[in-house]
């Protein structure tokens, strides 16, 4: 096993990335399980949160907390 893996939250932004549409707590901790990462639920949801400020991800639904994956922008 790599000593280098990328950190928890370069590994679930490639997963989003990836794999797209629908990301709550759940999906994304499986993510990073099968990323070789133990992850905390609550470490998980700051990652979802911090992802959907930087726009990759935009919030569509409370309680439970549920994201969409942002279209990919390409150039013209």
């Amino acid at each position: 096993m790599s000593q280098h893996r990328p950190n928890q939250r370069v590994s679930l932004e490639t997963a989003v990335r990836t794999y797209r549409g629908l990301w709550g707590t759940q999906r994304a901790l499986t993510a990073l399980r099968d990323a070789g990462h133990e992850p905390e639920p609550k470490h998980t949801r700051q990652i979802l949160r911090d992802l959907a400020s930087a726009g990759l991800l935009v919030k569509v639904q409370d309680r439970p907390v549920l994201y969409r994956a942002e279209p990919v922008e390409t150039g013209s």
